[in-house]
């Protein structure tokens, strides 16, 4: 992956985040130690991304070529949730 943790970090989540605005946003993250991610979201564009639990994404938004910050969220709150599997009415394991 691109722009990868550092090893060190043995506390990685699967993050996502959907630009939902029909502007042009820059995500950042900048509070982990010895590690930078920022990447340009068009409008409507997902991303996947790898992060730790306490970390902020920042979202800027550009505005008359300034980038304002628009909303901080925590990390955590991105996380991809997996889903368990439920057995299908139709089928059933008992024999």
């Amino acid at each position: 992956m691109f722009n990868s943790l550092p090893t060190e970090y043995t506390n990685r989540i699967l993050c996502y985040y959907t630009n939902t605005s029909k502007q042009i946003q820059i995500i950042r993250i900048t509070d982990i130690p010895n590690w930078y991610f920022e990447r340009i979201l068009f409008p409507q564009q997902r991303l996947l991304f790898e992060a730790i639990p306490h970390a902020h994404l920042e979202v800027y938004k550009k505005r008359f070529g300034v980038a304002d910050l628009a909303a901080t969220i925590l990390c955590d709150f991105l996380q991809v949730q997996q889903e368990t599997e439920t057995p299908s009415p139709l089928y059933s394991a008992t024999r």
